[in-house]
């Protein structure tokens, strides 16, 4: 009897069990890309030196992620990064979303924008998806940042 709610129990946890999350969710305006950072982000560097402070955030270029990358430090050990990217539009040149403070705006008529800090969507924004959030991998001074 025991070996029969064992074998049940066994059986439910791994049904229940799922890689996917709400960033993997079939989004079919993110493309699913592969970049590493590497050592790039450098926090004794000058351009990336702000992230050593809490509530500052870097843009990385578009060589990282789709549209570019925004890296936000939060302060202790807590680092987001995100992709710059509109998740609830086609790709476009106004999907390409700006950065000002913590909120990530496109510049498409709608405006819609997100939260840098948890991605989530902000009132007004139309769509379903949050940010896609990438990686976030600090070993002393670097930040590295990817997605596979």
């Amino acid at each position: 009897m025991n070996r029969i709610l064992y074998l049940i129990l066994l059986a439910l946890i791994t049904v229940s069990c799922s890689k996917s999350d709400d960033n993997d969710n079939n989004n079919q305006y993110i493309p699913n890309v592969t970049f590493d950072t590497g050592n790039l982000v450098n926090t004794n560097l000058p351009q990336y030196s702000q992230l050593k402070y809490a509530n500052n955030h870097v843009v990385l270029n578009n060589n990282y992620g789709i549209n570019g990358v925004v890296i936000y430090f939060a302060g202790g050990t807590n680092y987001s990064a995100f992709e710059l990217s509109d998740p609830n539009h086609p790709l476009s040149e106004c999907s390409t979303l700006s950065v000002e403070d913590v909120i990530a705006t496109c510049n498409c008529d709608d405006g819609n924008s997100y939260d840098i800090l948890s991605g989530n969507i902000q009132p007004g924004t139309t769509g379903q998806y949050a940010l896609k959030r990438y990686y976030v991998e600090v070993l002393g001074d670097i930040i590295r940042v990817y997605n596979n």
